[in-house]
């Protein structure tokens, strides 16, 4: 391969696509669109697979950080722009130079990372990309970011994109992302060979915690979720204890096996804020709480309860810096399966009654396939 610009099959793609375009709140449409070209130093995916996320499912709705809030919060996602960041595809054309700059071979099966760093801010400058000022995400901003909900994306020349081994099933590949984002999240809780750790929320994200933390060996593993279906699967997964606190009580429960101290380690994957009064309440004094959640509306806390009574350690845990490579390893030596977690695969037609299951209890992991 050379610098030239080439394409799979040879002049023969599409000049239009099927995409779901978001327009506003509520208003995400089936169109037909032009299908992107490659520029110099970028690539076109055709995709294979687009999972809907749960972030996904309340910018359709209309959450505040994601249009703003009409006052001190400007709206965030640049629309209209094709939806979608939980992608894989195949290389059908690179532009001038992108063999070089990528590495990459048409043919090969490729995953981006949803963020597309500037490269400039402080942030970037400083190794932090996933933090970039601009913060462009794949799916959110019209023109520079695009998404996966579609017949062909374009990956921009400062995206950071990672081969998908072909041992990796259509199912692995389209966890890579969710589980990229675990695997941050439960690192960002520092977990120790003595640790009780609960994560709440067992919802695609919260399974793969599950599966990620079981790795790290920590002393009793509790995991809190609503559904009873999506316990039984982390307890499938290597949860020690699991509680729903519809009938269980989830803090007397965590406080029995602990000694009445309360947990070392609390994840909140449940975007509810019950899910955060829950953890201050249950977690030990100089615990470390890591928020991964995306919330569709504010929760309100007696902070005094993170300073004055127990001085913990709060992290944020933020997209998946340097862990697709890791996620990509994890399921190719079979340490991480996907098995029950993809319910659902429909076409990109479908994609209201997909964005509906998404966000259904039946279901778990939804994917739209172009």
């Amino acid at each position: 391969m050379n610098s030239n610009t080439a394409s799979l099959p040879s002049g023969q793609l599409p000049t239009q696509m099927e995409a779901v375009v978001c327009h506003g709140p509520e208003d995400y449409r089936l169109e037909r669109i032009a299908r992107p070209k490659a520029g110099p130093r970028e690539m076109i995916l055709r995709i294979n697979a687009c999972g809907i996320c749960a972030s996904d499912v309340k910018c359709k709705s209309g959450a505040a950080m994601f249009w703003g809030d009409g006052d001190k919060q400007p709206s965030w996602v640049k629309a209209p722009v094709v939806a979608g960041h939980e992608f894989f595809g195949e290389v059908v054309e690179l532009g001038e130079g992108a063999f070089e700059h990528f590495g990459f071979d048409l043919g090969e099966r490729a995953i981006a990372e949803q963020i597309v760093p500037c490269e400039k801010c402080r942030y970037c400058r400083d190794g932090h990309y996933w933090m970039c000022e601009v913060h462009d995400i794949l799916g959110f901003q019209q023109g520079v970011a695009e998404g996966g909900m579609a017949e062909y994306l374009k990956v921009p020349a400062n995206a950071r994109v990672h081969r998908i081994p072909d041992s990796l099933s259509l199912e692995q590949a389209a966890f890579i992302e969710p589980l990229a984002c675990g695997i941050h999240a439960v690192n960002r809780g520092d977990i120790q060979l003595d640790d009780i750790v609960v994560i709440a929320g067992a919802g695609p994200i919260g399974l793969a915690m599950v599966q990620v933390a079981r790795l790290k060996t920590p002393k009793k593993l509790i995991v809190v979720d609503m559904l009873d279906a999506r316990l039984e699967l982390a307890r499938s997964y290597g949860a020690d204890v699991v509680l729903n606190p519809s009938r269980d009580d989830v803090g007397g429960e965590i406080r029995a096996l602990t000694e009445g101290y309360g947990c070392d380690v609390y994840i909140e994957a449940t975007g509810a804020p019950s899910g955060v009064i829950q953890g201050l309440d249950v977690i030990r004094k100089l615990g470390r709480f890591v928020e991964f959640s995306v919330f569709g509306k504010p929760t309100t806390v007696d902070w005094s309860i993170i300073g004055d009574r127990k001085e913990l350690d709060v992290r944020g845990a933020h997209l998946s810096p340097a862990t697709f490579p890791v996620a990509i390893d994890l399921l190719a030596r079979g340490l991480v399966t996907t098995e029950g977690i993809v319910t659902h695969r429909m076409p990109l037609a479908e994609f209201e009654q997909g964005f509906k299951m998404a966000a259904a209890a039946e279901s778990i992991k939804v994917l739209l396939e172009p």
